[in-house]
């Protein structure tokens, strides 16, 4: 595994294209999406104000309900860094509205995470590796690598 440089937070007409999913879930179209991505809700740490992003769904547990999601841009992604400051939210998942709890992994478990999700989605994950700035061979110990480098982020159902 080969890291090169993190690519920057979109700007312009890019911003307006990676937001677009979010009118698509105001529309009640997130069904489209299925269980691949879903709409954040969160508390921007600075202003207080709601956020919202959608983001692609690495592994959902229909044990305990909970959705790992992984920001791609690293940790200092707006999105991510509100979480760690006020980690209750809720997610939209095609139609359901879920109040969570963000939880950040640890490396190992995001490694494990990437392991995971690599042989289930092989074209996506080669996509969001390059996209992130990194090159790999394939291999599952090159996707854990990959994983361990990446801030990972369990939400959490609450009652």
């Amino acid at each position: 595994m080969e890291f090169s440089q993190r690519p920057a937070p979109p700007t312009g007409v890019r911003r307006l294209l990676f937001r677009a999913p979010i009118r698509l879930y105001r529309w009640r179209l997130g069904w489209l999406f299925g269980g691949r991505l879903l709409l954040l809700n969160h508390t921007g740490r600075v202003s207080g104000k709601q956020r919202q992003v959608v983001v692609e769904v690495i592994e959902h547990d229909r044990a305990d309900g909970s959705y790992v999601v992984c920001s791609g841009f690293g940790p200092t992604a707006a999105w991510y860094r509100n979480l760690l400051a006020t980690p209750q939210g809720s997610i939209q998942v095609a139609l359901r509205t879920i109040p969570v709890t963000a939880r950040p992994l640890d490396a190992d478990e995001g490694g494990d995470l990437m392991a995971r999700y690599a042989p289930r989605h092989p074209k996506a994950a080669r996509r969001l590796v390059r996209f992130m700035g990194f090159s790999v061979d394939g291999t599952l110990e090159d996707y854990r690598a990959v994983g361990r480098r990446l801030p990972f982020v369990r939400l959490e159902t609450r009652l």
